[in-house]
């Protein structure tokens, strides 16, 4: 059960996510965050986040990478979703043991990251708008489900405001296809980035934590989550309620609703910060 809910939140999450990119980006709303980046842990990110898909499904994955780094100017979040996408369409449009090339090469000044499939394939006349929103190609009931049609919208918008380029090619039905996304590299002449130094990460330390939510299940699944993480763990449902529990338990922190009955989370909170224990306790807003 645990790994049906793990599946099917999971592609959940992913249906909102790119729902909320396309309204950004149809509004204007979207930001890059980019920064001097090496494209091979980009391409490894995307790989490893689809790996056990492909596995599922039989395929076989070739990952060929350049001899020497490739830097960029780059979102890697973004690049890494580009990346995932491509994949994720490759194994969705290929029968199950089938075949996917993924190829980084550096041409021209641009690094150049092809995806190719043995899968279903695309007909010429479906090429020119291949990546116009909502669009999908092969509408079985099988594969139609598993998307809204707007990865490749979403890769096409993102590789263009990396100043690249993106093109679809298909022999025909039943031939695979490939997908070529084109972006420009820096300057060989800059200096390599320095991998940020680790920081140390502090051990673990048993809390008593309380947590006040009117939602039951809500207090009840992040007891349960804290607790395994081998914290103590007490509930609370409304405010008059979470006062009377942090007199009584002392906690080290408390995650605290702002929406609860009798007296809301603001109230609490300033009823707790007057009080000589909890000026410095840790109180954070759920």
């Amino acid at each position: 059960a645990s790994e049906m809910l793990e599946r099917q939140v999971g592609q959940m999450a992913r249906l909102v996510d790119d729902l909320l990119d396309m309204s950004r980006i149809t509004r204007g709303r979207i930001e890059l965050r980019k920064e001097r980046v090496e494209l091979a842990p980009i391409v490894d990110q995307a790989v490893e986040a689809i790996r056990a898909t492909y596995r599922s499904m039989g395929h076989e994955l070739t990952v060929t990478m350049p001899p020497t780094p490739v830097y960029l100017y780059a979102d890697p979040t973004r690049l890494t979703q580009v990346v995932g996408n491509l994949l994720s369409n490759a194994c969705k449009f290929t029968d199950k043991g089938g075949h996917v090339w993924l190829t980084v090469a550096l041409e021209d000044e641009q690094a150049v990251i092809r995806v190719r499939d043995t899968g279903i394939g695309i007909a010429a006349e479906h090429l020119p708008g291949l990546f116009e929103m909502f669009a999908q190609v092969d509408t079985s009931l099988e594969r139609s489900r598993d998307g809204l049609g707007i990865g490749l919208t979403l890769v096409k918008t993102l590789v263009e405001m990396h100043g690249g380029t993106v093109v679809a090619h298909s022999e025909g039905l039943g031939r695979g296809s490939e997908f070529t996304v084109r972006v420009p590299v820096l300057a060989a002449a800059l200096e390599p980035v320095s991998p940020p130094a680790a920081s140390a990460r502090p051990s673990a330390v048993r809390r008593r934590i309380l947590i006040v939510d009117d939602s039951e299940d809500g207090a009840e699944s992040l007891s349960m989550l804290l607790q395994l993480a081998g914290h103590e763990t007490h509930m609370a449902h409304d405010g008059r309620a979470a006062i009377e529990a942090a007199e009584r338990l002392r906690p080290d922190a408390i995650l605290l609703d702002i929406g609860l009955p009798i007296m809301n989370g603001y109230e609490v909170c300033s009823h707790i910060r007057r009080q000589p224990w909890g000026k410095s306790l840790v109180l954070v807003a759920l």
